[in-house]
């Protein structure tokens, strides 16, 4: 008896299809990302919940952010699958030395790299004018593959950041 395979490729998923992203702390090395990548498809082809297949897929983007993602309209994943994609997360953050689960805010500079700021240190990346109203940063909060397709990069004046270029009149 064959194996079922669950994988399927990330553009051929529903824009519907829940989505979870985990930021790398650091830039990953395209010799990590393929490593990274060939491990997936096995992980998301043995993905399950409660002993039913789901239909998945995982991709990274810009040598920093895994994307899981899974088609819902399929089989909804259970608190256990969901579990189980979280502890590949775990495996490949520890086998690369490299923390996926950075909370760091991250935003595009002006020459086009991408860089992190933790979160005590915002306040000051806005004070220099490292981070502007018009500055690229991601939305790693996105639940589907359309948010992710629309709304992921978007203006930190548009994000949660905006808080920090509230100007007080007196």
């Amino acid at each position: 008896m064959g194996t079922i395979v669950m994988w399927i490729p990330f553009d051929k998923l529903p824009d519907t299809a829940r989505v979870w992203i985990y930021q790398a702390a650091r830039p990953l090395t395209d010799a990590e990302v393929s490593a990274i990548e060939t491990d997936l498809q096995p992980a998301v082809d043995e993905w399950a919940a409660h002993g039913t297949p789901l239909l998945g897929s995982a991709q990274l983007r810009n040598n920093r952010f895994l994307v899981v993602a899974v088609d819902e309209g399929h089989h909804l994943p259970s608190g256990c699958s969901i579990d189980s994609s979280v502890r590949w997360v775990k495996q490949i953050s520890q086998a690369l030395n490299a923390d996926f689960f950075d909370r760091s805010a991250a935003f595009v500079t002006a020459d086009g790299t991408i860089e992190t700021v933790a979160l005590p240190h915002i306040k000051t990346a806005v004070a220099e004018g490292r981070i502007t109203p018009e500055t690229t940063v991601f939305n790693n909060l996105v639940a589907t593959k359309a948010e992710l397709q629309n709304n992921w990069q978007i203006k930190a004046g548009d994000s949660w950041l905006k808080r920090y270029f509230k100007t007080t009149t007196v």
